[in-house]
């Protein structure tokens, strides 16, 4: 039996580091939300775990036991043979490799019957998120996870610059890590126009030393700044990528289309967050 899974881009519509540990791990609070883009794996027990990875994507994708899915595979105790369809940009701030690794954790779970287990933040720090696979506030390392209800489904533009970032090097270039939280209180019932208002209040405060290793970071968000009707531009994760808010499918679509046109070189993606349909 193949069990096929979805694994959905993650954009943090706000990312706030607001204190480090004594063990150098970075406390943080993050609104998340999951686009309706991402990697397709399709999932089949076997004897012996193996990883194929194919599509647009899979250029230096590992395919050893480095890779989240395979590691995932040895937390759950059951071996797969899966088949990774890799769409998104590796390395890119999406939480491709987490959320790849959340699908198989679902898919190893409805096959085998193993219960999910209670340990994987060991995996990384967004993978409970990812895990979750609805709209969440993200707090402490990651582990930490809120549902959040009463947000509206947003339309985006995602750009990834083809450039990496290693999240290492953005955390050691954070001037001050005890930044403030996000409100107690999030928004909820309120029209996406309202909270794309609210959100500019948020920040990405790894996005200034995101800048500083690879300064193109602020070209995509002053070429978003200059589509038509683009409401708000901000960089998710660690980077490289960025996210454009726009009123509609429309708008978003025709901003995707211009800044293929202006920047060939870029991975260019319109997508819906939150979305229902």
């Amino acid at each position: 039996m193949v069990v096929e899974a979805f694994a959905p881009a993650k954009v943090n519509l706000s990312l706030h580091v607001t204190g480090r540990r004594s063990d150098g791990y970075h406390e943080l609070d993050s609104l998340v939300m999951f686009a309706d883009i991402g990697d397709r794996i399709e999932v089949e027990l076997s004897d012996s775990a193996s990883l194929t990875v194919e599509g647009e994507m899979a250029a230096g994708v590992p395919t050893d036991g480095s890779n989240l899915v395979m590691k995932a595979q040895q937390l759950m105790g059951v071996s797969a043979s899966i088949r990774l369809h890799k769409t998104l940009p590796n390395a890119a701030g999406l939480g491709g490799g987490s959320s790849d690794a959340a699908a198989v954790i679902r898919a190893l779970s409805e096959l085998s019957g193993t219960p999910l287990p209670k340990d994987v933040l060991s995996l990384g720090a967004d993978v409970p998120a990812c895990l979750a696979g609805q709209v969440v506030r993200m707090r402490g390392l990651g582990e930490r996870i809120t549902p959040v209800s009463g947000l509206p489904a947003l339309n985006a533009v995602l750009i990834n610059p083809n450039v990496p970032v290693p999240t290492r090097d953005v955390f050691e270039r954070l001037e001050t890590t005890t930044n403030a939280p996000m409100p107690d209180d999030l928004p909820q019932g309120i029209s996406a126009a309202e909270f794309g208002r609210w959100l500019r209040d948020m920040r990405n405060d790894l996005e200034p030393p995101a800048i500083l290793l690879q300064p193109v970071i602020a070209q995509v968000l002053g070429a978003f700044a200059v589509t038509p009707g683009c409401q708000l531009a901000r960089m998710t994760g660690s980077g490289a990528t960025c996210f454009g808010l726009y009123a509609d499918r429309e708008t978003a679509s025709s901003a995707a289309g211009r800044l293929r046109e202006a920047f060939p070189g870029w991975w260019v993606a319109a997508t819906r967050l939150n979305a229902a349909d």
